[in-house]
């Protein structure tokens, strides 16, 4: 990775994300972090609590830096990565716009889970206002993160990502909107309404409940 993509990509990437910890429960043992980046969101949470974290990434650098703080980095593509279960929780955070079939990815990775375990995605939001200003411009923007990251090849709304869990046999109990107005992280950002035009991202909990 280029030092000038590391450092645009390094607010979104490589920080610990609080609005996933929230949701992952207080007594989850196994934890499977797919696209982990440097490890952080899992080094946080095992300051949290007794918790054997995997991760999966497939850049090498932040493998390797992820190594230091998870129990065991597997680095590789999320689509095609070996991983033996079962977990009690599965975090997929901002990674499944970026494969070629998240549908099926996903699929694969809960039937890894435990009866009962907790999933928790992030997906941002191509309903944004953003998407159809630039699209009045008649371009399609191509960025170094956010919504319009250049490597994304899916692209979900709030209905999308539902479907997406949905699909591969959860039930999502929370959806937390995310929210930015003007400039993503400023002040205003609380001003902005709880609609989807303003929601940048979408933070879904679910719960695995096969049918016995």
């Amino acid at each position: 990775m280029r030092p000038e993509q590391r450092a645009a990509r390094a607010a979104a990437y490589e920080r610990a994300r609080p609005e996933i910890l929230d949701h992952v429960p207080a007594g989850a043992r196994r934890v499977l972090d797919l696209g982990c980046a440097t490890g952080t969101t899992g080094a946080a949470l095992k300051q949290r609590q007794d918790v054997h974290v995997t991760g999966i990434e497939l850049e090498p650098e932040y493998a390797r830096e992820a190594a230091q703080r998870l129990d065991r980095v597997i680095e590789g593509d999320v689509a095609t990565a070996a991983v033996d279960g079962p977990f009690d929780a599965l975090i997929a955070a901002d990674i499944l716009e970026h494969l070629p079939d998240p549908w099926a990815t996903l699929g694969r990775y809960v039937a890894l889970l435990e009866p009962g375990a907790t999933v928790v995605v992030s997906l941002p939001n191509v309903n944004h206002w953003s998407t159809f200003a630039h699209l009045a411009r008649g371009r399609w923007p191509r960025k170094a993160e956010g919504i319009f990251d250049a490597t994304h090849l899916r692209w979900f709304t709030r209905r999308d990502a539902l479907d997406l869990l949905t699909g591969a046999g959860l039930t999502p109990h929370t959806v937390v909107r995310r929210r930015w107005l003007l400039t993503r992280g400023s002040r205003l950002d609380r001003l902005a309404p709880p609609l989807p035009l303003f929601t940048f991202q979408h933070v879904i909990a679910a719960i695995y409940a096969p049918a016995p």
